[in-house]
């Protein structure tokens, strides 16, 4: 990419390393981008079709449901055939953990509100020793323990950070250190302090969420906030934007929030301009059909496309590909910084498309 990094980069909070299969999670390592599956997981072919489609649109880590015994069958095959490591997902029953990482699970996620007993996460915990697997402590605002909401009255920071550290002791307790932590809400600020007063307690790597976030435009909206605020602060090891919409969807949102703060670099990165009366092209139709088509590139691009003049050269300096208008129906277009050519309104998208197919493919 031409533009070489932010002017100030984010410090991240220091953490330990907790492995998820062959992804290292904590400061070291990069940010981990995950979805989770909403196929029934006994249907092993539409899961690892979903799977599939995540990876392919950026997914590090993908989370499955473990409901049942079936379920936890099921898991065996799609562990074997997914391109990423699984995150078991365990409410319930502390049986199904166990079983899911005998059946290969990378991570158990278990929930403190439903595990049960003391003696039933001592299990869990046993086996993932055994096996190599980390632990994910998912606190989540809807399902804390009844002990802890008799003695805050009502979901707060304070609650959801002593049910994570509460639970955290009985995995110290038993020499187990592989784990990650999240304490997840839907209310953007009780999320946001939840995580802030955490992350001053320990140093456990933490996946972020606003969990239950809700349809596609007012969920992406609410979770750039919460994850943002606090990615900026340089809290969050791995990351989840909950919607309800197709999971493949979640991930460029993802990829979205960690590029605008240079955390990662992913595919193309688009700067134009709202347009307006200046405009010497079509600027909402040139930008969705460049879109459209440079969304399978996974290097790291950059393309600026600006209306007129009043901006556009700055920032076409600043990229791999910047167009800015030139009159007469005709546009500048800079690579790497240089003027390269002038282009006509009716090759505009095309040419674009064609340079950014072409800078993917240079090494």
């Amino acid at each position: 990419m031409f533009l070489e990094g932010a002017y100030k980069k984010i410090e991240r909070r220091k953490t330990r390393t907790v492995t998820v299969g062959n992804v290292l999670i904590g400061s070291s390592h990069p940010i981990a981008v995950q979805s989770m599956t909403n196929t029934l997981t006994t249907d092993v072919q539409a899961t690892l079709s979903q799977i599939n489609k995540c990876y392919e649109a950026g997914a590090d880590i993908m989370r499955v449901s473990i409901p049942d015994k079936e379920s936890s069958e099921a898991l065996k095959t799609i562990v074997k055939n997914s391109p990423v490591p699984i995150i078991a997902d365990i409410h319930f029953h502390y049986k199904r953990g166990i079983e899911a990482v005998k059946a290969g699970a990378a991570c158990t996620r278990i929930n403190p509100g439903n595990i049960g007993t003391k003696e039933r996460a001592m299990e869990v915990v046993k086996v993932a020793k055994d096996y190599g697997s980390s632990i994910r402590i998912g606190v989540n605002v809807g399902s804390l323990e009844e002990e802890i909401l008799k003695k805050y009255h009502s979901p707060c920071p304070e609650a959801l950070v002593e049910s994570a550290l509460n639970t955290a002791k009985i995995l110290e307790d038993l020499d187990f250190f592989n784990f990650k932590i999240s304490v997840k809400a839907s209310d953007v600020i009780l999320m946001v302090k939840s995580y802030q007063m955490l992350a001053n307690k320990c140093d456990y790597p933490l996946h972020l969420g606003v969990t239950e976030a809700g349809p596609f435009n007012s969920g992406v909206v609410k979770s750039s906030i919460g994850l943002g605020s606090l990615l900026m602060n340089g809290i969050g090891d791995t990351v989840r934007i909950s919607l309800s919409a197709p999971p493949e969807e979640e991930i460029p949102v993802c990829w979205n929030v960690l590029k605008s703060l240079e955390l990662r670099t992913r595919g193309v990165n688009i700067v134009s301009c709202p347009s307006c009366a200046r405009q010497q092209f079509d600027v909402i139709k040139v930008v969705s059909e460049v879109e459209n088509a440079t969304s399978h590139i996974s290097k790291p691009l950059r393309i600026s496309m600006l209306g007129c003049v009043v901006n556009g050269l700055g920032e076409a300096l600043e990229s791999d590909i910047g167009v800015t208008g030139a009159g007469s129906g005709n546009h500048l277009i800079y690579i790497k910084g240089k003027q390269e050519l002038k282009v006509n309104s009716s090759d505009l998208s095309k040419t674009i498309i064609n340079l950014a197919n072409k800078l993917a493919l240079e090494k």
